[in-house]
């Protein structure tokens, strides 16, 4: 394929990423819980519990930004503060049920979301774009 073309593809879906990513975030209010706090729980829940540095590094944010978060998910009892198993000087983070149930209920509010935006479109173009969507995870 031609860098060209690729440039195109690229640029079509990077612009396109950034407004499904604006039309879902409506869904998020419902949450009750900012933004940044829903992105680490949501690390937490997909990616198991992890320390405040590994939080930070995979938010791509200063430690103490995430010792803030942290601090707020933990006071609205949505995560807890636990030992490692293999390094009991070292604290991890992990969801809680009610935090693992609040970030499941917003991750279908969002894809409910856009399922019902995505059910004007014809059946070949739905599979289309699971076809596209498959080969972009890939």
């Amino acid at each position: 394929m031609s860098s060209k073309l690729s440039l195109e593809v690229a640029d079509a879906i990077h612009s396109v990423s950034i407004r499904v990513l604006r039309i879902v975030r409506a869904a998020d209010t419902k949450a009750g819980i900012g933004p940044a706090q829903l992105s680490a729980l949501a690390v937490l829940v997909f990616a198991g519990p992890k320390t405040v540095g590994e939080l930070a590094a995979v938010e791509q944010v200063r430690a103490p930004t995430m010792s803030r978060i942290v601090q707020a998910l933990v006071g609205q009892g949505l995560a807890v503060r636990a030992s490692s198993t293999h390094d009991r000087r070292s604290v991890q983070i992990a969801v809680t049920p009610k935090g693992r149930k609040l970030l499941l209920a917003g991750r279908d509010r969002r894809v409910q979301l856009l399922a019902n935006r995505l059910s004007a479109l014809a059946e070949d173009d739905l599979r289309l774009l699971l076809q596209a969507a498959r080969l972009l995870d890939g």
